[in-house]
């Protein structure tokens, strides 16, 4: 391949830096109004009045629709990722802060939010949940049906059992979600920002009891998502209601508290976690057991445990999940859910095991080394991670550490050096892709994947351009919308893989198309013995066969030919699918005196297969890495014990990593193309992310020689003084 792998810049990059772009927030119809949700101000209870007369009587106003006027809705259909949540207006139940109670329609914005001020609502408060521990709560033992048992670990002597914490973190996409609905008749078009159009098409569908095909979800840009646009959440299905309720189109904004409340985070997690080695430090037994939390009655399909079997090679593994329901927001995804945490609590235990057994922490990691899939026995499609371990560690200059922790220092600040390995076991879906090349020689890919901000649009583009012979300015990718080939969701790092095999089965049949129309020694000739070079069909063996496609369409008088391609995932014989697999080396200086952590240097190896476009793939391990810098640092929404009000829901009082929190960050790619994966590509979103905290912690410890299994490592915990007003881990 000649354009694949090339870092190619970004083809939606001039659009955005002009300003160009259009976001759902942007898209506008005559007559269009605007919508804005009330939240609750108690966190458990019941409604037992709300009064909008002030609010309708407001100016501007069109509609306040409240649980006691909302038109009737069926239930919400599940997806592949679970059902969506609850739907707020359904009753007067209260089950979180900032539950959506009303939504307030009007002309403009501002008309409309001065008037959801105007209700008046009275509530039967109860004592929220909001704790973990707290003996009220609701715990659901292993609600995913997955724990896991292999061999026989209950008798193992676990020489090595510690509990690690995480609080509840927020995606904090830069752009708020927004939708905007119109309809016409029955048919529904909605601008949503998601990271799945065909599951929003789904469930509006479902709850309004309309056919899919007439219902269309577009969303050609999204301000980011991490995870936080994959379920289709109440907001979506209200600006729906609103346009549906008022006869004009509605633009519904969230702002940023209600990106707290109603788009997801990643769940509060308590863990243990239970090793048993042998002197030489080979893995015996793990038993590992998670507590998360769920909303009170809601769901969430992301168990933490689930990866553990995969980290390591061990004889004896058992699993267990549980999740606890609470008062708080429901909690959705967040990249790299579940293996983020689990990666934490195993990375640091490994790297604790190898402290206290006198071997190096690479070292560990070579011995244990996992080359076999856990439950089938069968070696994995790829996996270079020992590569990655080697290579990092060589470009880190890992071998120069001193491994007695405190030994090294600069003036006033400690200086410590720790690694952490991840994998990440994928969710990839099946994919269609079309592709109409026209009488020009120019080309359009058309699929329902949305482009998050991961590049696929410009991967889409390669692939396509490659595969057909032209120049990368003969080729468009038209995305995001539902009117066009399904395609799975932008998450679980499938995306590339599942866009890749339909846009090269598409190209594959469109030349094949072209050789039949051109016949001779090019007629009825299987898509893999085919090749293009400069706009030409040829025979892969014999380029000397060409005949160029603008020359094709025109014999036959043909405007334009076109050709579908699919990817169904599928295990080979033999082989076990994998995901990408990464190692990161930190290096932390620690202020003694004052407890002040920096991250100086950050070095990572990342096995992605082929690597479909270098600079893309690098963002996204800086990017998955700055948020695994803001797990370790900084990042927890905290509740109030007693008021279930998360008091900081803004990026005021919400830390995340800005500019001068990221380090030089040293990435590289190593491994072989897979060979299950079309393209040979494997989806790297998430484990740019997993491992970055257990890779800090771990140096924090051999800069300080404390050892710390709650995040965020942040000053007040480095000096051992920890905020009692708020409910953290």
């Amino acid at each position: 391949m000649t354009l694949v792998g090339r870092p190619v810049d970004r083809v939606d990059g001039p659009l955005k830096v002009h300003g160009a772009a259009r976001y759902p927030a942007d898209e506008t119809w005559p007559d269009l109004a605007h919508a804005v949700l009330a939240g609750a101000t108690v966190a458990a209870g019941r409604i037992t009045a709300i009064d909008a007369t002030a609010a309708r009587a407001a100016p501007g106003v069109l509609a306040v629709i409240t649980h006691e006027n909302v038109l009737p809705l069926r239930p919400a259909p599940a997806t592949a990722l679970g059902p969506p949540p609850r739907f707020p207006l359904a009753d007067d139940v209260i089950r979180h802060y900032g539950q959506y109670l009303a939504v307030v329609v009007a002309r403009t914005r501002r008309e409309a939010a001065a008037a959801a001020r105007l209700l008046d609502v009275t509530y039967a408060a109860e004592p929220p949940v909001v704790r973990m521990d707290d003996p009220r709560a609701e715990v659901v033992e292993n609600p995913f049906g997955l724990e896991v048992a292999i061999g026989d670990a209950s008798g193992a002597e676990f020489g090595y059992d510690e509990t690690f914490t995480i609080p509840a973190e927020s995606n904090s996409p830069m752009g708020l979600f927004a939708t905007v609905a119109r309809w016409d008749g029955d048919r529904l078009t909605v601008h949503d920002s998601t990271q799945w159009p065909v599951s929003v098409r789904s469930v509006l569908a479902g709850v309004f009891g309309v056919p899919e095909p007439d219902v269309r979800v577009l969303c050609r840009f999204v301000g980011g998502g991490f995870g936080a646009g994959l379920k289709v959440w109440p907001h979506t299905v209200l600006a729906a209601v609103a346009a549906r309720m008022t006869g004009r189109p509605v633009r519904l904004v969230l702002d940023r508290p209600q990106m707290f409340a109603g788009t997801g985070h990643r769940s509060r997690s308590v863990q243990r976690l239970r090793i048993a080695a042998g002197p030489d430090g080979r893995l015996t037994a793990i038993d590992h057991h998670a507590t998360s939390t769920v909303g009170i009655d809601e769901t969430l399909f992301s168990g933490i445990v689930t990866g553990t079997a995969e980290a390591y090679d061990c004889p004896n593994i058992a699993t267990h999940d549980r999740q606890v329901r609470l008062h708080i927001p429901n909690p959705g995804f967040l990249r790299a859910p579940g293996h983020g945490e689990m990666n934490f609590a195993v990375e640091s235990a490994m790297d604790e095991l190898a402290h206290r057994l006198g071997i190096d922490p690479v070292e560990l990691r070579l011995r244990n080394f996992r080359a076999t899939h856990p439950h089938s026995g069968l070696p994995w499609s790829s996996n270079a991670l020992r590569d990655c371990y080697r290579v990092g560690a060589a470009r880190f200059g890992w071998s120069a550490r001193d491994p007695r922790p405190r030994s090294t220092r600069d003036g006033d600040e400690l200086i410590g050096y720790g690694m952490a390995g991840t994998s990440y076991s994928w969710y990839v879906g099946g994919c269609r892709a079309r592709i109409d090349l026209g009488a020009d020689g120019c080309a359009v890919v058309r699929t329902a994947a949305t482009d998050i901000g991961t590049g696929t649009a410009t991967i889409v583009t390669q692939v396509a351009a490659d595969r057909l012979g032209l120049p990368l300015t003969r080729v468009r990718a038209e995305i995001g919308d539902t009117d066009l080939p399904p395609a799975p969701q932008s998450g679980g790092s499938g995306l590339a893989t599942a866009v890749t095999g339909a846009v090269l089965a598409a190209s594959g049949e469109l030349l094949r198309a072209v050789a039949g129309l051109a016949g001779g020694a090019l007629a009825s000739r299987a898509a893999d013995e085919l090749a293009a070079t400069d706009g030409r069909v040829h025979l892969r063996a014999d380029p000397s066969t060409g005949v160029s496609f603008t020359e094709v369409l025109a014999r036959h008088g043909l405007p334009e030919l076109s050709a579908d391609g699919q990817f169904d995932p599928a295990d080979s014989d033999g082989l076990a699918r994998s995901g990408a697999f990464a190692a990161h080396f930190v290096e932390v200086r620690v202020d003694e005196e004052l407890g002040r952590l920096r991250v100086a240097r950050l070095v990572t190896a990342v096995d992605a297969g082929r690597v479909l476009n270098e600079k893309t793939a690098r963002s996204q391990i800086l990017g998955g890495a700055v948020m695994g810098l803001g797990m370790a640092l900084l990042e927890e929404i905290a509740w109030e014990d007693g008021t279930g009000r998360p008091p900081n829901a803004t990026f005021g009082d919400y830390l995340i990593p800005v500019n001068a929190d990221v380090p030089d960050h040293d990435i590289t790619f190593v491994g072989e193309p897979d060979p299950l994966n079309p393209g040979g590509a494997k989806g790297i979103g998430e484990v740019g992310l997993t491992g970055v905290a257990a890779a800090v912690a771990n140096a924090v410890f051999h800069a300080t020689g404390r050892r710390v299994r709650t995040l965020p490592i942040s000053v007040e915990r480095l000096l051992s003084e920890e905020p009692a007003a708020l409910v953290h881990g």
